[in-house]
């Protein structure tokens, strides 16, 4: 008999940690190879972990809701001729926090008990993921108040949900202890001033209060993760937006005319996408600083052409799926991916490889009607690009016999990039070469 580690798989170069959503295995449970034993989520896209090698669930070292880090052991499988279905029993549940044995009782205002914090399993420097760590900057807890939190993960380890109880137990309370030798007496003796004075000292934050008709909505937990990832990415990159008019008369009467054959031979709709797509590339190749991302103060261009698409999901979220090694592919490829992504991002099947890696990211936001916007930067990547909707316009046409004024399909594209690198003359240079290269299409191209 051998035990096998389940680890928590790497799923892109900006992705450090997971949330355990739902575990599909019990220990004691049978287990084939590739078959799902759990599912994760982070902050593009949820997905299911498959076993590593066929035999028992022996022992589940996270627990639902837990965060673990990329490359952790979250489980164990025991392999080999011996390893027989049994009844092992699942490991007992962690202890809850101290806290949550606490009882109110009637006309004290604080009855504080001697707690000691509980001993870690390891020795050294205790370990916080960095969603702990992000939860206790944004309520102010420190460092050292963080150590004497409770922790139910492996090894004693503070998860989310340890956290999350241990800030909503500490805005509930309206007192916080300095000495444990207090007495009962003591306390209930406590003049009704200096108590009502502790409520006024403590961090509790009354509810909001929304005056007029309004509706209240939860945020589901992927727009969290979208929020805060934008959040993060103005924090992160010095945003300058550029924009360009573009007249794709060429391409929008080229499309219009092999669109039927298109579909009949290759069984896929061309839109739009493939073709600002291909665009793209051909310009990146020209300016290669417009893919890459910053490593403290090195500049790392990126050689592989990965383009993201910015995707909208039925309930309104926003998922970008990455097209890899896009400068590899033609027309057909680019159009079979394009399309391939999309129906997987609406239908939720997208797997973590599918939203890593990319390089650049192109978001059409004219598909809902805008003419253009300022889009925000998909981290750790400097340059997105926004194509706003196709529109005919009266614009000034210049021909060997002279200007004239002619109905066109105009578009208007902008770029949002990170001008910590690129500045302002290489994102216009690189702005108009899209524009130049979407104008000066072939009408004469066969597919």
């Amino acid at each position: 008999m051998s035990l096998v580690d389940l680890v928590m798989p790497k799923l892109g170069e900006s992705i450090m940690e997971a949330t355990i959503l739902r575990w599909h295995k019990k220990p004691g449970d049978a287990i084939k190879l590739d078959e799902t034993v759990l599912d994760i989520a982070t902050d593009k896209v949820d997905s299911e972990v498959p076993s590593t090698a066929e035999g028992v669930l022996e022992q589940i070292l996270y627990n639902e809701n837990d965060v673990a880090p990329i490359g952790a052991v979250i489980a164990k499988i025991r392999v080999g001729a011996s390893a027989i279905i049994g009844n092992t029993p699942p490991p007992p549940p962690a202890a809850k926090p101290a806290y949550e044995e606490a009882k109110i009782v009637e006309h004290i205002p604080y009855q504080p008990t001697a707690t000691q914090p509980e001993k870690q399993a390891s020795t050294g420097v205790r370990f916080y993921s960095p969603l702990v760590l992000n939860i206790a900057q944004q309520e102010g807890i420190s460092m050292s108040e963080l150590e004497n939190i409770p922790g139910t993960g492996q090894d004693g380890r503070v998860s989310k949900k340890d956290i999350i109880e241990y800030v909503a137990n500490k805005g509930a309370s309206s007192y916080k202890p300095h000495a444990t030798n207090i007495t009962e007496s003591q306390v209930v003796n406590v003049p009704q001033q200096t108590a009502d004075t502790q409520l006024q000292t403590t961090n509790y934050k009354p509810p909001t209060v929304y005056s007029g008709n309004v509706e209240i909505i939860e945020m589901d937990r992927m727009r969290k993760l979208i929020a805060k990832h934008m959040i993060d990415s103005v924090h992160t990159s010095a945003h300058v937006t550029s924009f360009v008019e573009c007249d794709v008369t060429n391409l929008v009467m080229w499309r219009d005319r092999i669109k039927k054959d298109f579909e009949k031979r290759e069984n896929e709709k061309i839109t739009f996408t493939p073709l600002f797509i291909e665009a793209v590339v051909k310009c990146i190749k020209k300016y290669p600083w417009l893919s890459s991302s910053i490593d403290g103060d090195k500049i790392i261009v990126k050689k592989d052409l990965n383009i993201g698409m910015a995707t909208a999901l039925q309930n309104g979220n926003l998922i970008v799926p990455v097209i890899k090694n896009a400068d590899q592919l033609n027309l057909v490829g680019l159009t079979k991916q394009v399309n391939n992504l999309a129906n997987a991002a609406r239908n939720g099947t997208l797997r973590p490889d599918d939203t890593n890696g990319g390089t650049f990211t192109i978001s059409n936001i004219g598909s809902f009607g805008s003419i253009m916007g300022t889009p925000i930067i998909n981290q750790p990547q400097v340059a997105i690009m926004a194509v706003g909707a196709i529109k005919k316009r009266p614009v000034v046409v210049e021909t060997a016999q002279g200007d004239s004024i002619a109905i066109r399909h105009i578009m208007y594209i902008s770029l949002s990039y990170d001008h910590r690198i690129i500045d302002g003359a290489l994102g216009s240079t690189f702005l108009n070469a899209v524009a130049k290269e979407l104008e000066n299409f072939d009408t004469s191209r066969s597919i």
